[in-house]
């Protein structure tokens, strides 16, 4: 396994690996890997669709400073590189880019990406500028690697649907791949930040997907359930803990985040609906979803 800090040596490599391969009559396909570190089984899943779909596997680590607020985490967002990179290669990644902020940005940055109406809800709207530092850092990303596959956790849905539609508008030359949330044995959505949470705020936090899990049961129950009733019931069973602390519960169309009237029955809805919620645990903010398709649910809790 190769790593790399540097932009010019990683394209370097990359750009001689594809000749030598290109020499010998093969295609070589390149997946990557986007995170921002202290990665966990979710990541270690992208990794491994990354190694059973690809030639050559690249995961980059970098936390981003451009997509993080002003009274955000940026500086106290967990890093362990070297236990990151232990799990890289335990996954067969072959190579690793491991950038410093100077690296990817050497000057202050006056050019970003926007991709409009996608980040106007969710956690565009609770995070604002947020999703203009994670598209411009995936373009960045997409431009140094130039892969045939990037990989992404359906977790964070919303971001999936803006780097699509990015991908899309600007006829960049990769296949977005959305990956199955991956869980905790109780339920708990694996996210980096869950280190943060108390023992007290980790039990209160399975109120997450115990709503969503009712959710489902209630959409597949019955024919004619409203978002405006599902949203009530998740509302009141999140409220129920006291330590939980509400920023959303919403319902978009998916991928296209327009989102969902009150007085909308699932079963009327055109594209899949999209179950989103963010709520906080003492400080930690965490987001879970869950997908309603037209053929059932996708990325059970």
């Amino acid at each position: 396994m190769k790593v790399f800090t540097e932009i010019s040596a990683l394209r370097a490599y990359l750009k001689d690996t594809k000749f030598n391969a290109a020499r010998s009559g093969q295609h070589l396909s390149v997946g990557l890997v986007p995170t921002m570190g202290f990665l966990h089984e979710g990541h270690a899943s992208l990794m491994n669709r990354a190694r059973t779909e690809n030639d050559l596997v690249v995961l980059s680590i970098f936390v981003n400073p451009i997509q993080f607020g002003p009274n955000e985490d940026f500086e106290t967002y967990p890093r362990d590189a070297e236990k990151d990179l232990a799990l890289a290669k335990q996954e067969g990644v072959d190579v690793v880019f491991l950038p410093s902020v100077e690296e990817m940005y050497p000057r202050p940055t006056k050019t970003t990406i926007s991709v409009k109406e996608l980040t106007a809800k969710l956690c565009g709207a609770s995070r604002p500028g947020h999703f203009d530092g994670v598209t411009t850092v995936v373009g960045k990303l997409l431009h140094i690697v130039s892969p045939n596959h990037a990989y992404f956790g359906q977790k964070d849905a919303q971001q999936v649907a803006v780097i699509s539609q990015m991908v899309g508008d600007l006829n960049m030359d990769v296949q977005i791949i959305p990956c199955p949330i991956v869980r905790e044995h109780d339920g708990l959505a694996l996210s980096s930040r869950n280190v943060y949470l108390s023992p007290e705020d980790r039990k209160a936090a399975l109120v997450l997907s115990r709503s969503l899990q009712q959710a489902k049961s209630k959409a597949e129950e019955s024919e004619h359930v409203t978002v405006g009733e599902l949203r009530q019931e998740i509302q009141q069973m999140i409220q129920s803990e006291p330590l939980a602390q509400i920023d959303y519960v919403e319902f978009t169309q998916f991928p296209g985040m327009m989102p969902l009237d009150d007085i909308t029955s699932l079963k009327d809805s055109e594209e899949d609906v999209l179950i989103a919620l963010a709520v906080r645990f003492g400080k930690t903010r965490l987001i879970d979803n869950i997908i309603l398709t037209k053929k059932g649910v996708i990325n059970h809790v």
